[in-house]
């Protein structure tokens, strides 16, 4: 039975609201806090993260999961970027201690279930999420939300890129209403190592942003529209929606959630 479709968000809701519909999944999503390119905003994973898991764990909760969705993290790591204007790096010790104070809380009230919905590629969660799941009982999913539906990707993008690029321009096009356009960008360029070596697949080492992409951009946005970024969040969100039902309603034994 479909159900009507109610706010997943925990800013809009009371504890009488959660008292009549305990959550049985969790929702943070965790951004970052950066520029992008010249054209886009700093906040523009948070913005992304948080209302793809909104508009998704409002999906699922209409298909009769029990989700809720936590205000985002902004931070995230940003080591090789503290040359860059109010740029704030988040280190992994701090996001560790962060995360696992978010789960004690949790599992403190009998939730055991968490889903992480990362939007930015420098935070690295799998090795602090398998220590977390050795010392509680709760299970925690990873959610990149750029590695998600790699087929339609290609499908909807001629070059997606990975920061500020066509794929997530489209996307801010689209959040934003047409407010961000690509009038400022830069090509999105990037400075090979002048190690030739470290420029080979398999092997990696932290680009030092700025001068690797003097735009503060990777990936060409030129191609972006509104109408690309609508089609990838509609996309992006059923899918994800699926994995919110399918975690709410697991039942404790169930492979992986033991």
């Amino acid at each position: 039975m479909i159900m009507k479709k109610r706010s997943s968000s925990l800013y809009d809701l009371t504890y009488s609201d959660l008292k009549a519909n305990p959550p049985k999944v969790v929702i943070l999503p965790w951004g970052a806090t950066e520029a992008h390119n010249q054209h886009l905003p700093y906040g523009s994973d948070v913005i992304q993260a948080y209302e793809v898991a909104v508009e998704s764990a409002a999906m699922a909760n209409g298909s009769g999961a029990e989700s809720v969705v936590l205000p985002p993290v902004p931070f995230g790591n940003n080591a090789q970027q503290l040359d860059q204007f109010v740029t704030i790096h988040l280190s992994t010790k701090t996001a560790i201690v962060l995360l696992e104070d978010v789960v004690k809380s949790l599992t403190a009230q009998g939730i055991g279930k968490l889903i992480l919905v990362n939007s930015h590629g420098g935070n690295e969660f799998k090795p602090i999420i398998r220590d977390l799941q050795n010392q509680y009982r709760v299970l925690i999913v990873l959610i990149d939300l750029y590695k998600m539906i790699p087929d339609l990707i290609s499908e909807i993008f001629d070059v997606p890129g990975d920061h500020a690029g066509e794929l997530e321009t489209s996307l801010m096009m689209y959040l934003s209403s047409g407010k961000f356009s690509t009038n400022k960008a830069g090509d999105g360029g990037r400075i090979p190592f002048a190690i030739d070596s470290l420029n080979k697949s398999g092997i990696w080492t932290p680009r030092p942003w700025t001068k690797s992409h003097p735009d503060l951009g990777s990936g060409n946005p030129a191609a972006a529209t509104a109408e690309k970024g609508e089609k990838y969040f509609n996309a992006l969100c059923s899918e994800l929606s699926k994995v919110i039902t399918d975690i709410s309603d697991a039942e404790k034994g169930e492979i992986p959630y033991l």
